[in-house]
């Protein structure tokens, strides 16, 4: 007798067998996700250690750091002490009149600038430099470093000068930001070249005006120019270079108190 098929009983068994199926694959995804989460918190606190370790080395570093640039400032700060030190010094001795000897016109020169100078307010630069190129760089470049060891900040076109920028218009700057302005006068210059005679021409009238003649007598400069305060200046013929930088220090900068 054939057995009869039983179709609800079937439903029954294959309802059954859905529901294993488908507890077994929730079963899987939740170890799955269980095995990812471990992995991931153990990640995660390999990534917490390295990244501790990394900022306590860091730190380490910067701290290193921190001690060299305190070291650094400290010492550049007991330089700048000393060098204040030597250059108060040197400007008493200066005023004294120990390490320069003054004609009577140049000291009438040093006095007038020093007078004029105390009513000036305070600019980035003491002086400005006017020099020719073509035969006055050497000396310019001396007397700037000598003005500069003495502690007058100088304007100067090899240092100050932008390239890719109206040379025009710097200069005309770096003369509003002088207290006064130092004009080297030399063969060339005397023969009224472009740029030295516009920076001339905004210092002749000024009382801040110091001349500094390098291979020129003042009958020449008398012929370039008759409006020179009193055809005063220093000149190389008489002084070093080193010499007329400490008499314009003199002029130029504060008295000490």
């Amino acid at each position: 007798m054939a057995t009869r098929f039983n179709a609800a009983k079937f439903q029954r068994e294959m309802r059954n067998a859905q529901r294993k199926a488908e507890q077994e694959v929730q079963r899987q995804v939740r170890a799955y996700n269980q095995e990812v989460d471990r992995v991931n918190r153990a990640n995660q606190r390999k990534v917490d250690d390295h990244n501790r370790a990394a900022q306590r080395h860091n730190q380490q570093v910067v701290d290193r750091f921190n001690r060299q640039v305190a070291s650094v400032n400290a010492a550049n700060a007991k330089a700048n002490a000393h060098n204040k030190a030597t250059i108060s010094r040197l400007n008493s001795q200066l005023r004294a009149g120990q390490s320069a000897q003054y004609t009577p016109a140049e000291q009438e020169l040093a006095e007038r600038v020093h007078t004029a100078l105390l009513t000036q307010d305070e600019r980035e630069y003491d002086t400005f430099l006017s020099y020719a190129r073509i035969d006055g760089s050497d000396t310019g470049v001396e007397l700037r470093d000598c003005l500069e060891e003495l502690g007058v900040s100088v304007w100067f076109d090899e240092v100050a000068i932008v390239p890719g920028k109206s040379q025009a218009l710097q200069m005309d700057k770096g003369l509003r930001k002088a207290r006064c302005g130092i004009a080297l006068l030399t063969p060339a210059y005397l023969t009224g070249r472009f740029w030295t005679e516009r920076e001339l021409g905004a210092l002749l009238h000024k009382s801040t005006l110091i001349p500094v003649l390098h291979n020129v007598t003042f009958d020449e400069v008398a012929e370039y120019s008759g409006i020179l305060p009193d055809l005063a200046g220093f000149e190389t013929s008489r002084d070093a270079v080193a010499v007329i930088a400490q008499k314009i220090a003199t002029a130029v900068l504060p008295s000490q108190e």
